[in-house]
């Protein structure tokens, strides 16, 4: 079983680097709320920046894999950043933001390491998810399956029937 989850909601502002953001209280808990409803025993692995980490946490160790960070990108902080992500998960190219061919590789191959066997919870991030998806399972509509996303999220994934579901 592979379970994708979208990390709680950060701590942020433009004084922090984006891949420096952590859980605030609020975040916290909804990462407790999540994580009581997901596997137990299932091996845990999230990209290395804090928000993933700490999403996960609540359930045990965590081993981080940079495979699973979000998208490397130039974005300023304020502006109509919602629409320039959408547009990006959609197949835009934006100047300064990592390849998506190099993203889906990444992912895909941290997937390969991490998900053989038994049940492996991954957490990352929006992005980053939608377009290993997109590349592996053939999301019909990346960008609403992105915006729909919550903080956090959790989707289970079958790779041999191409599925996506919601974790419950």
């Amino acid at each position: 079983m592979l379970v994708l989850v979208r990390h709680a909601m950060p701590v942020h502002g433009p004084e922090t680097p984006a891949r420096d953001w952590v859980l605030g209280p609020e975040g916290r808990e909804a990462a407790r709320e999540l994580c009581a409803r997901l596997p137990a025993g299932a091996r845990l692995v999230a990209s290395t920046e804090p928000k993933a980490i700490a999403t996960i946490e609540p359930l045990g160790p965590v081993v981080t894999d940079a495979r699973f960070d979000e998208i490397a990108r130039v974005e300023a902080y304020d502006g109509d950043f919602r629409t320039r992500r959408r547009l990006y998960v959609e197949g835009t190219d934006l100047a300064d933001w990592e390849p998506r061919e190099e993203v889906v590789r990444r992912f895909g191959a941290g997937v390969a390491e991490y998900a053989t066997g038994g049940p492996v919870v991954i957490a990352s991030h929006g992005m980053a998810t939608t377009l290993w998806l997109t590349a592996t399972v053939g999301l019909t509509d990346p960008g609403a399956f992105w915006d729909d996303l919550r903080f956090p999220d959790a989707v289970v994934v079958d790779l041999e029937a191409k599925t996506v579901v919601r974790w419950p």
